[in-house]
């Protein structure tokens, strides 16, 4: 169920990238791209049952189920990639924004 969740949220992401002509909404649709895609991720590492994969006294035999810890590794790893390119994004934007005075992309064209 978490995966058609994401899956939605990805699609949405993806509508917004192509569909506005605003730069920041087009930075917005990104991080809601982003946000879908670290939640598929996350939601296909996950395992009913499983414990976190550390060897103790406890669970020392190989019929206990571990949680896949990669995932979760490259989603921490893709949120700051997200975190810089919002940053960088935003940046850019806000160049615009000083230059052409708008954040439209269609009377950014305009002025050649």
């Amino acid at each position: 169920m978490l995966q058609y969740a994401a899956i939605i949220l990805i699609m949405l992401g993806l509508y917004g990238l192509l569909t506005q002509r605003n730069v920041i909404k087009i930075i917005a649709s990104l991080n809601i791209m982003e946000i879908g895609l670290n939640i598929f991720i996350i939601s296909i590492g996950f395992v009913t049952g499983g414990v976190a994969p550390i060897f103790t006294s406890q669970n020392d035999t190989n019929a206990v189920l571990f949680v896949d810890p990669i995932p979760q590794a490259l989603v921490l790893t893709a949120i700051v990639i997200g975190v810089g390119t919002t940053a960088l994004g935003l940046a850019l934007a806000k160049k615009i924004h000083n230059q052409y005075g708008t954040f439209d992309l269609d009377e950014i064209k305009g002025e050649e």
